[in-house]
């Protein structure tokens, strides 16, 4: 059977969330090599918080890429199957690189971690928004920002599921987006509890320090397909896959797109290769093909025994 690996990005991370998977040494030690990029202790940060900290975007995406490298190795350790693609949602696409071969981790964690600060330092705290828009369609989405932008940045950036479309921008065109997705019938809007208008044009400067490290980064071509999320495309191209990285940071992610991509290549099973749950109970809602996450111990059982069936 066809599988496909897709790895999550912000918003899934918790304290404590590798103790689900028991004590595997081959976690601990894939998180000692981050560690020793960034200079201090991520697996403890990761187990005991504070969650504040953790919290952190330059601490989260470091955080979650090697979580999700993690629990691949150990899916391979296990026997596991090599899948037919990968794709990650945002900070996700990293870890489908570093999984697939074409970036190396220690490497990967540094280039995270400067993405992280370059989305910070691009938008002062307090400045940009990001809200989650419930029950509305894409064109509903699409026509609420271009009204409420006056003049402002104001985007679709996450086309999440059917119905759920995140949009970022600066945060007084976000709250007139909110006010007028409400009036023309969604079910809510709803605040994200982040510091960084990700996906929209406010992240062009950061997308410039991105391309720039990304210069001096080897790229490798994937050695499986990787489905990037600024244009739903694999590519085996170095440089086309640093300008899908570059390009990310200021493009929607278009999720909904990309997982129909999968099933229309053949992919009968997805597996969510990270902490919580988030990407499986999107895709529950787009497709008719089931994404199973690999959110424990049993979890990763049960997938591995699907997948050699």
């Amino acid at each position: 059977m066809k599988f496909a690996f897709v790895f999550p990005g912000q918003g899934s991370q918790s304290v404590a969330m590798m103790a689900a998977y028991g004590d595997e040494p081959l976690l601990r030690d894939t998180f000692a090599e981050a560690s020793a990029v960034l200079g201090f202790d991520l697996w403890d940060l990761v187990a005991a918080g504070p969650a504040d900290v953790l919290n952190q975007t330059v601490n989260t995406q470091p955080a979650m890429l090697a979580a999700g490298v993690a629990l691949y190795r150990l899916w391979l350790a296990r026997g596991g199957a090599v899948p037919a693609f990968m794709a990650g949602h945002s900070l996700g696409e990293y870890t489908a690189l570093t999984c697939a071969g074409g970036i190396d981790f220690a490497a990967a964690i540094g280039l995270v971690r400067l993405r992280a600060e370059a989305m910070q330092s691009a938008v002062p705290e307090g400045v940009g928004a990001m809200a989650a828009i419930l029950g509305l369609d894409d064109a509903g989405v699409r026509a609420v920002c271009a009204e409420a932008a006056q003049g402002e940045v104001l985007e679709a950036v996450n086309f999440n599921s059917p119905g759920q479309v995140v949009i970022a921008g600066d945060k007084a065109a976000v709250l007139r987006g909110m006010a007028q997705a409400k009036e023309r019938g969604a079910k809510r809007a709803l605040a994200l509890p982040v510091s960084v208008p990700s996906h929209c044009a406010l992240m062009k400067p950061a997308a410039e320090k991105l391309r720039a490290a990304l210069a001096g980064i080897e790229i490798r071509v994937p050695a499986l397909p990787v489905v990037h999320n600024a244009d739903v495309a694999t590519h085996t191209d170095a440089d086309a896959i640093r300008d899908a990285l570059a390009r990310q940071l200021f493009s929607p992610v278009r999720w909904v797109e990309s997982m129909f991509a999968l099933r229309d290549a053949g992919v009968r099973l997805i597996a969510e290769c990270g902490p919580g749950k988030v990407l499986a109970g999107l895709n529950k809602r787009t497709l008719d093909i089931p994404t199973l996450a690999i959110a424990d111990a049993a979890t990763l059982a049960e997938v591995l025994s699907k997948t050699q069936a």
